[in-house]
């Protein structure tokens, strides 16, 4: 049904495509027209409010517009259209007035501070008025407003106040790298994946990016280094970026993209880069070439839903920063293997090989000494209703060696109960052991639970085998050991 849709849709971010996708593998069908009726009354109802309001302690509706002047000021001069005071949990009231050390909302009749929009966050800043200053920590839209979201730093501010406001220049430069960076990322991904790569969601912060996009499978090494190389090539060639505004026809029969779920108006904005090498529709704000962008570096790729890929990656001095961690480690890497950078990779491979072949080495010594240690700890075998029991401490012991060496006390007893304990690293491990005949009497779960619970282990297996680790009282462990052959001749009484 098409309120299901759009409940998953508005609620819970599932775009359409994908609920379509998981109900057609079920035989369903999915109600579009129904959903697109449902978007239509919510729209209806965020241009219902007449006036400021807050509903719900929460979310703050206004009729009026906020004039964005954001696309080439960095400043602009605006006039208090509302006022909100926020309490520590949150809670939203309508005011007259923002005093010193207050939180609130600043609602202006004209702005620089872009609200977050279309995966960019919002702006941060400070907005200047005769009598106070008030810090911008992040903007939000509401309808056609811009919320700015912060704290009254010092004076006060009043509803009708003539400001001046002045966004985080640096910041917003780098938000604009990484937007920028996100049109030509979507760009090459279509070229190289196919045309199915479509936006399905993304994070433009000033750190980084996220680019959610429509696939089937993970994208291979080889491919990704070739989406990388061609982003990095268009920015290289340091195109104009070009702002149309056009009807949203004209913007689709240029090929322009745009995005599920968004509201278009009849006027639209149409974003060029690399000279067609991407359009897209966008309102955000964005380098003025694409060499401004500098680099684009990938660090990461994975699968977030059935059928989404998301790649993260960085820009600017965000990925020289990355080049140059990675640098220092493999410098470090380097002087401590005591080799040079381009030997690196063999080195590494070498000392690889090498461990592996020390680790098989380890394991048949450890056999050996599991084998001799049997030989050893048969001699405090005791008879407990004629049964050969042993229980006892292996210091120094690591805990995979205990297995082989139940295996060789129980090959050698033939028929018993063997129980072996050590203590690694602060920590309690048990083995427990009970020959195929006797496990009609006694069960290694209950003999190794018995002693764990001594220890503050836990663990379990099955009735010829069982284990246990942790425990906060290793002191305990020998007097546990000792209390097992009682437990073995109640077991058998």
């Amino acid at each position: 049904p098409g309120a299901v849709l759009f409940r998953l849709y508005d609620t819970y971010g599932f775009p359409l495509d994908l609920t379509a996708d998981i109900a057609r593998e079920r035989d369903l069908g999915v109600d579009e027209s129904g959903f697109e009726a449902e978007m239509e009354r919510q729209r209806a109802r965020a241009r219902a409010a007449s006036r400021f309001s807050v509903q719900d302690g929460d979310a703050i509706r206004i009729e009026a517009d906020t004039e964005f002047a954001g696309y080439d000021d960095v400043d602009a001069d605006g006039r208090v259209a509302g006022l909100f005071s926020v309490d520590h949990e949150g809670a939203r009231t309508e005011v007259d007035v923002l005093e010193s050390g207050q939180k609130g909302i600043v609602v202006l009749d004209r702005t620089a501070f872009y609200a977050e929009s279309g995966g960019q966050v919002g702006d941060s800043g400070e907005i200047e008025a005769a009598g106070g200053r008030f810090s911008v920590a992040d903007t939000q839209p509401a309808g056609g407003a811009h919320l700015h979201h912060g704290t009254v730093a010092e004076g006060a501010l009043r509803v009708g106040n003539r400001v001046r406001g002045f966004i985080d220049l640096e910041r917003r430069t780098r938000v604009a790298l990484n937007h920028s960076a996100t049109h030509l990322l979507h760009a090459a991904l279509r070229e190289e994946l196919g045309d199915h790569v479509e936006q399905k969601g993304s994070l433009v912060a000033p750190d980084k990016l996220r680019f959610d996009f429509s696939h089937y499978q993970a994208v291979e090494p080889e491919q990704l280094a070739r989406i990388e190389a061609r982003v990095n090539e268009q920015i290289r060639r340091n195109s104009v970026v070009e702002t149309e505004l056009m009807s949203f026809d004209d913007a689709r029969t240029r090929g322009a993209m745009a995005l599920f779920g968004e509201k278009y108006g009849d006027e639209v904005r149409v974003l060029t880069m690399g000279e067609g090498f991407s359009v897209e529709l966008c309102g955000g704000t964005h380098v003025r070439r694409t060499g401004d962008i500098g680099l684009l570096r990938v660090t990461a790729e994975q699968g977030v839903a059935n059928g989404i890929r998301r790649v993260e990656a960085v820009t600017g001095s965000g990925a020289l920063e990355l080049m140059d961690e990675t640098d220092a480690i493999i410098r470090s890497a380097a002087e401590t293997l005591k080799t040079s950078r381009e030997d690196l990779g063999k080195r590494v491979a070498s000392l690889v090989e090498q461990n592996r072949a020390l680790e098989k080495q380890l394991a048949q010594l450890q056999g050996r000494l599991a084998a001799a240690r049997g030989d050893e700890l048969t001699a405090a075998v005791v008879e407990v209703a004629g049964v050969p029991v042993l229980a006892t401490v292996i210091d120094g012991a690591d805990p995979k060696s205990l297995l082989t060496t139940l295996d060789q006390l129980k090959s050698k007893l033939g028929s018993g109960v063997v129980v072996l304990g050590t203590v690694h690293e602060d920590k309690v491990a048990l083995i427990a052991g009970v020959t195929k005949d006797l496990t009609d009497r006694v069960r290694a779960g209950d003999v190794v639970k018995h002693v764990a619970e001594q220890t503050g282990a836990r663990g379990g297996g099955r009735p010829d085998m069982a284990r246990a680790g942790g425990g906060d009282s290793p002191d305990a462990l020998p007097a546990a050991l000792e209390s097992v052959r009682e437990f073995v001749a109640s077991a058998l009484a």
